[in-house]
């Protein structure tokens, strides 16, 4: 890959800022011609490390008051077992992110639900019962102090 110069960490900190800035702003913004711009932010998804474009929308506009963070040891450290907890993540709706973990919990799960009752159907009637998975802990977002934000980008 490529070294990220100064114009490339810029364009990359404008793009994760609003991703629909268009070519004519960027180049205003970077002193380039806009066609300059486009062939460094091909360049840019070419080299990877631009791997999408996204959207951001209002949870509690769609009706999703609750947001936890579900820590997930498993029952067993098998193949298998990992397998069956991949597949649960990628059914919920529900979840909307998912890490493994060192420590205590061997998966981290972010959800969204509509309320507490939708929660605790997730955990009860899904998580719980799942063979591969041994212990669940949850804990409910109060307040979220920051939101998502962009990766620091140095070049």
């Amino acid at each position: 890959m490529a070294e990220l110069d100064y114009i490339d960490t810029r364009l990359l900190e404008m793009l994760q800022s609003n991703a629909q800035t268009s070519a004519q702003r960027l180049s205003e913004v970077l002193n380039l011609s806009p066609s300059q711009v486009g062939r460094r932010r091909q360049r840019l998804e070419q080299d990877g490390y631009i791997t999408g474009t996204s959207c951001k929308v209002s949870a509690e506009k769609l009706g999703l008051s609750v947001q936890a963070f579900i820590e997930i040891q498993t029952g067993a450290q098998t193949a298998e077992t990992h397998s069956a907890i991949n597949r649960l993540i990628q059914s919920e709706r529900e979840i909307t992110a998912a890490w493994t973990m060192t420590g205590d919990a061997d998966y981290l799960l972010r959800v969204f639900c509509t309320d507490l009752s939708a929660l605790n159907r997730l955990i009860q009637n899904v998580l719980l019962p799942h063979p591969s998975i041994g212990h669940v802990h949850s804990q409910i977002v109060m307040d979220q102090l920051k939101a998502d934000a962009a990766l620091p980008v140095t070049g």
